[in-house]
């Protein structure tokens, strides 16, 4: 074991030797004081030439006795301490190696429920939220690089197909720029979102007060088009509600909202959109119809790139990333966030945030 890894060992022996040996210093005081004060008064006998007057011998006795005291309390408190260490070191050591090698591994318990146990414990739950970290990170690059592919194999492919035509008119080259320009189009919506993503979960970087009706009325004027084409009724009741946030991230948080609403929803269905103060709390309450959302799969459809019964990109409605931007924002916000499937389909999502 290093140098280093040693001190804390010598300190909790001087924390075991000092006050031992202190003790003994007390005991022959007073032992010392005690035959003092006993002895007899008046002329003993003389000593001899050869044996030492009796206070040299206690002065000798006191001296063994520390020296003998000292060692013992030194190495006592030296085993004592190590026995003490062996299960931080034990921690240490198999934290390291976790750490560097496998963090499906775990530590376990290493004691008898004492504060040592209590470490294990923690560095586990640390190791766990790790672990799933960094597996999310792994899909979620993976996710990416898949979804990044896919439109630039499809362009790749009609580029190439344009060319090798040996018939080919200006009106089939047109008709191949357009589905280009569409697939470059979707790319840059998946960036965007992937930006805003990355910006929500980097946190708030403006606090300022936030209209969240201005806001919402905002995104369903915007919307309004798309909601008229696909059959879907729009309702909205905005009451004043001013809450904490950055406004950029906010207005991205309600438009995926709604975004999500209109795309995903049935024909004939509706959205309702609603703002207000309520329990000292801005909120947001979006609600709609839709497919039936199980209500297992509500965690899941946060995270990125998950879509209902497991569908990825592929489709021209989105990329499965509204609610996890959602989530990544309120997050960052500190916001309450509930999504709740309807029994008929749909979802009601609530959003609170701190007054402004």
């Amino acid at each position: 074991m290093s140098r280093r890894n040693r001190r804390l060992q010598w300190r909790l022996t001087a924390l075991y030797a000092v006050p031992f040996l202190l003790a003994v210093v007390a005991g022959i005081g007073l032992f010392s004081y005690g035959s003092s004060s006993t002895a007899p008064v008046g002329q003993g006998p003389a000593p001899t030439p050869h044996e030492p007057p009796p206070d040299d011998r206690m002065l000798r006795v006191i001296v063994v006795t520390l020296l003998i005291a000292s060692l013992l309390a030194v190495l006592g408190g030296w085993v004592i301490a190590g026995r003490v260490l062996r299960p931080l070191r034990t921690i240490i050591a198999n934290a390291r190696d976790i750490s560097a090698t496998s963090l499906h591994r775990r530590l376990g318990r290493t004691g008898s429920g004492d504060e040592f146990t209590e470490l294990a414990s923690t560095l586990d739950s640390v190791f766990e939220r790790l672990e799933a970290a960094f597996a999310s990170q792994r899909r979620f690059v993976a996710n990416a690089s898949h979804e990044l592919r896919t439109p630039l194999a499809a362009e790749r492919a009609l580029l190439q197909v344009a060319l090798a035509d040996p018939d080919v008119t200006v009106d089939t080259l047109r008709e191949a720029c357009r589905e280009v320009l569409a697939l470059g189009a979707a790319q840059e919506r998946l960036v965007d979102a992937l930006l805003t993503l990355a910006s929500g979960e980097q946190g708030v970087e403006q606090d300022e007060p936030v209209d969240l009706a201005a806001i919402a009325a905002a995104a369903l004027r915007r919307r309004s088009v798309e909601a008229k084409v696909r059959g879907v009724r729009v309702g909205s009741s905005l009451g004043p509600a001013v809450g904490a946030g950055d406004p950029r991230l906010v207005e991205s948080l309600v438009a995926n909202l709604v975004d999500n609403a209109v795309r995903y929803n049935v024909d004939g269905g509706w959205i309702e959109v609603a703002t207000g103060s309520v329990e000292g709390a801005a909120r947001l309450v979006v609600r709609n119809t839709g497919p039936v959302v199980p209500a297992s799969e509500v965690g899941r459809l946060l995270q990125p790139f998950q879509r209902l019964e497991g569908q990825r990109i592929g489709r021209s409605d989105g990329h499965g990333l509204g609610l996890a931007i959602v989530q990544a924002i309120a997050t960052a916000h500190g916001a309450g966030l509930r999504v709740l499937p309807r029994p008929d389909g749909g979802l009601d999502v609530t959003v609170d945030f701190r007054l402004g």
